[in-house]
């Protein structure tokens, strides 16, 4: 299926609501990633989306619909030579390849326009879907933190995935 990267605008609010409201998808991710899903919710990360220059968040556009989205966060201090990755998809498009490309996508981005030389990425231990596109991407789990996330009331393993610049 053919999509592609682009920077988040306010006329996706609609379509961004309409994705991200879903349990399916907030249940894999940070509570900062709310269900529901408001309105409210869009505009605030539609603004903080597009603050930065060079964008590194991004949706992922399917016929000029944004379906999800995928970001590229450095990070600062001692851990300026790292950044995280983050993603999400609508539920109707998992299982369609698209997000393996999509983070083939965002870290040859990352790599030549960051001076950045590894990209992790903090799956839950119960998402294997995303421990596997990570691990299609040539990600390597490095560590494996037991019951230590509190998700909707249930503790979750934490695990470190991570790609290095070659």
């Amino acid at each position: 299926m053919n999509f592609k990267l682009r920077p988040w605008h306010i006329n996706d609010l609609d379509n961004l609501v309409k994705h991200a409201n879903n349990p399916n998808i907030a249940k894999y991710l940070t509570d900062g990633f709310p269900y529901p899903y408001l309105k409210e919710n869009g505009k605030k990360f539609i603004k903080y989306a597009t603050a930065d220059n060079p964008v590194h968040i991004f949706a992922i556009d399917i016929n000029g619909e944004a379906v999800g989205g995928i970001g590229i966060h450095p990070q600062t201090d001692i851990q300026k030579k790292n950044a995280e990755l983050g993603y999400w998809l609508a539920e109707p498009f998992w299982g369609k390849g698209i997000m393996t490309k999509a983070i083939k996508q965002i870290t040859d981005f990352a790599f030549s326009t960051f001076e950045i030389n590894r990209i992790f990425a903090r799956p839950f231990g119960n998402n294997p879907g995303s421990q596997n596109i990570l691990k299609k991407n040539g990600f390597v789990l490095e560590a494996r933190f037991n019951k230590t996330l509190i998700k909707n009331g249930q503790f979750l393993d934490e695990l470190i995935y991570a790609i290095r610049k070659k």
